[in-house]
């Protein structure tokens, strides 16, 4: 089961023992099913979903016109799964507390940056004659073949990519106001749309 949410930030909960737990904070839904794909009439079984009801006019692009939603998704359902009908409503009271859920989205964007900060490597040493030069990739061909081998490690843009973390737990459900309070941390900035997964 998909639902569709965004990140609200991370906090902490203390038990009686006073031992802390890291938790991220998630407005999970409401989402709405759109429609039902099939097998016969589209060739294979989904469900699309929106989330986040358009309720101003607002400027947008012609393809958009018409779409009541700002994020629409579609997950693949097995051949002969769940069934639903479009104006289903799907909400965190899908899960419990206890479940674990799989969340994906985009991680922060840092931007180009140098193979220290990008790969870890450890830099030159702060000795005569090394200035300017610290942080530098060094040699980055060989011998033989006469070339850079494709996949070296080098500078270049860093985040921004998809990053799925899995077997988190829900440790609260807050159903009136929709939150997800999940063990951990998941990827991206606040605001970041997120995927979760039963």
């Amino acid at each position: 089961m998909l639902i569709i949410g965004k990140k609200i930030g991370m906090s902490q909960l203390f038990n009686q023992d006073g031992v802390v737990t890291p938790v991220t904070l998630i407005e999970a839904g409401p989402c709405y099913v759109l429609q039902q794909k099939n097998k016969e009439k589209d060739g294979y079984e989904a469900i699309q979903i929106g989330f986040e009801k358009i309720t101003k006019e607002r400027k947008m692009k012609k393809s958009a016109k018409g779409k009541e939603y700002k994020y629409i998704k579609e997950e693949r359902i097995k051949t002969g799964g769940e069934q639903h009908k479009a104006g289903d409503k799907i909400d965190v009271s899908v899960f419990k507390e206890g479940d674990t859920v799989k969340i994906s989205g985009a991680s922060k964007g840092k931007g180009f940056q140098g193979s220290v900060k990008k790969w870890g490597f450890a830099g030159k040493s702060k000795t005569h004659g090394v200035k300017h030069e610290q942080r530098t990739v060094g040699s980055v061909g060989c011998r033989f073949p006469q070339r850079v081998i494709p996949g070296k490690k080098m500078p270049g843009r860093m985040g921004g990519g998809r990053i799925t973390v899995k077997n988190l737990k829900i440790v609260e459900i807050d159903k009136d106001n929709n939150l997800l309070v999940v063990k951990g941390a998941v990827p991206g900035r606040k605001g970041t749309l997120l995927e979760i997964r039963k």
